[in-house]
């Protein structure tokens, strides 16, 4: 009888528990891993579990170019957007160089959603009339106009300053700190002395006339006051809620956060609309000690407005003196004014770091979104038809693997419990992983995901099928199980790689050229692709071996599938000695 080879494969042959408590280990690491984090299920696609699914494409116009910052700009923002709606579990995320997907779980207005992913943003200068802390003891604001302490936030978490910054002074006459560290300075040294009389915009007219302490603005405004007094910007459904269907020439309520703690405001009419800023831009002063800033140009129309509004706030005391930056109903800035800033470009400064003036320039330039998009395409799905998608995909899937066991069955017999506890395995490492990749990096089974699983079924059955074949042709020759099975693995195995890498190849440029749900058959294909191989060396291999000192399937029982008569095998080959004269060692030849 030929021996097997030294080496790995004896290696292999001899301690094959080893890569099957490795495997078993692992399932056992992830699953709990799984239980752990709370996360039992694979996450849901739209398409399953009900929702709105918007696909937007962006396109350059205006000189901004299509961009990973631009891009990565734009779905923060509608990220932003959409979680106003109150909508918790929504995704946005980009789909190739130049496409958002925008996902919307059910029991969303999907007509209100759609109006607001991608549409230019709501921005507005207001003059700001009160101001408190929401839950946290109000620090005192500093009279100073070089003071560095503050109550109000100073931008939204993407670009926040940290209460008690010191504010740097700017070089100009005309710089003042801003309640939270950030200066509003005039960028035009030579302007002529700041008027601060109101222009005749109905948006530029109204004068704070509330106390500091956030007494009544009027007496016809006592809802708002009361509006005001039980606004808790803590909760999230309220502060989604707060500005809302408020027309830009009335006075409002908003919430505005820094690190951490959210204060509410009471707001006076928008004096300067957002699309009357031409430019902003981050910069970063190396003349003066004031780091990072961002200078705001107005077109000529806002540079009136904003000169008109400073040149009022200006006679106020904190926070009167205040204007709030107010995006899509937030405040994500609030800085004050100690004299009219007039030419049409002003300065924002303090203690920011460059993405903190990075962001607040976006924000301003853009009114929100760097770039302007168009509908592709909206999937409404209902929670019943997902349901029944995935009923649907499951039955289809449940299908497809019976048909292949009974396969197996009917023609390896016994050898097919490998192959079925080979599955097994191979689709237990399937559910963890899915489940735990779906809070790691957002991976939601859709319905060309459970197709691309279900295929997974025929290519993981086909491996194990490549190596059984393998086994059988060496037990044709002659061979009995244990040298077999290890003479069959290295030609197997270089079969099943091959096979395997055509298709995670065939996946990843799937992957890579498609948009949408494309992408979740791709990824899962190969993800399945990869898990076969591990499954393959790690448990299907080590498995025959074991079985192969086991007497059913040595012997080659009739129901084992390794029946040597039912294979058609030659003779069994035996070694014996070369005749003299014909060289030394031994030889195999065939029994008669």
């Amino acid at each position: 009888m030929a021996a097997p080879k030294k080496g790995r494969s004896a290696g292999a042959q001899s301690k094959p528990g080893r890569s099957l408590a490795l495997i078993l280990i692992a399932i056992v690491g992830l699953t709990g891993g799984m239980f752990a984090s709370g996360h039992t299920t694979p996450r849901l696609g739209i398409d399953l579990a009900g929702g709105t699914s918007i696909t937007l494409e962006a396109k350059a116009d205006q000189g901004s170019a299509i961009n990973k910052a631009n891009m990565d700009t734009a779905v923060e923002i509608m990220n932003r957007r959409v979680n106003g709606l109150g909508v918790s579990e929504a995704e946005v995320q980009t789909q190739g160089d130049r496409n958002i997907i925008v996902n919307i779980p059910k029991g969303t207005n999907s007509e209100e959603a759609r109006a607001q992913v991608g549409t230019t943003a709501k921005l507005y200068f207001r003059p700001v009339l009160a101001q408190e802390a929401t839950g946290e003891a109000t620090p005192t604001p500093s009279e100073s106009a070089s003071g560095s302490s503050s109550a109000s936030p100073s931008a939204s978490p993407s670009a926040t300053g940290s209460t008690g910054e010191k504010a740097t002074s700017s070089t100009s006459p005309s710089a003042s700190a801003t309640s939270q560290g950030r200066a509003v300075t005039d960028a035009l040294k030579d302007d002529a002395t700041p008027s601060p009389s109101a222009s005749g915009d109905s948006k530029a007219s109204a004068t704070p006339s509330a106390s500091a302490s956030g007494g009544a603005v009027s007496a016809d405004d006592a809802a708002l006051q009361a509006k005001f007094a039980a606004l808790d910007c803590s909760k999230q459904s309220v502060r989604a809620k707060a500005g809302e269907g408020v027309k830009p020439g009335d006075a409002t309520v908003a919430c505005g956060e820094i690190n951490g703690v959210w204060y509410k405001y009471l707001l006076g009419p928008a004096a300067v609309d957002g699309t009357e800023v031409k430019k902003a831009s981050a910069v970063f002063d190396t003349q003066t000690a004031a780091g990072w800033q961002v200078t705001m140009d107005f077109n000529s129309k806002g540079a009136k407005k904003f000169a008109d509004i400073t040149g009022q706030l200006a006679q106020n005391s904190q926070p009167q003196n205040e204007f709030g930056i107010v995006l899509d109903g937030e405040v994500v800035s609030s800085p004050y004014v100690s004299t009219a800033i007039t030419g049409g470009t002003a300065q924002i400064s303090g203690s920011f770091t460059q993405d903190e003036a990075q962001n607040l320039a976006n924000m301003l330039s853009y009114g929100a979104l760097p770039l302007s998009f168009k509908e592709q395409s909206v999937t409404t799905v209902t929670a019943a038809l997902g349901g029944d998608q995935l009923h649907a995909g499951l039955l289809a899937g449940a299908i497809g693997l019976a048909l292949v066991i009974i396969y197996l069955v009917a023609y390896y017999r016994g050898l097919s419990l490998i192959a079925i506890a080979s599955l097994l395995v191979s689709a237990a490492l399937t559910y963890v992983l899915m489940s735990l990749l779906g809070p790691a990096i957002g991976f939601a089974l859709n319905l060309p995901a459970v197709c691309g699983a279900i295929v997974a079924i025929g290519i993981t059955a086909d491996s194990f099928i490549v190596y059984f074949e393998r086994v059988r042709d060496e037990i044709r020759e002659g061979r009995t199980l244990r040298p077999a099975v290890e003479r069959a693995w290295p030609r197997a195995r270089r079969t099943i790689l091959v096979s395997d890498f055509v298709s995670f190849l065939a996946a990843a440029v799937l992957f890579v050229v498609t948009v949408g749900k494309v992408q979740g058959f791709a990824f899962t294909l190969g993800l399945t692709t990869v898990l076969d191989v591990v499954v393959v060396f790690f448990f299907t291999k080590p498995l025959m071996t074991l079985i192969a000192r086991r007497k059913f399937f040595a012997g080659g029982h009739k129901w084992s599938g390794l029946d040597p008569k039912s294979l058609g095998a030659q003779p069994p080959l035996r070694r014996t000695r070369r005749p003299s004269g014909l060289g030394a060692g031994p030889v195999d030849t065939k029994e008669a």
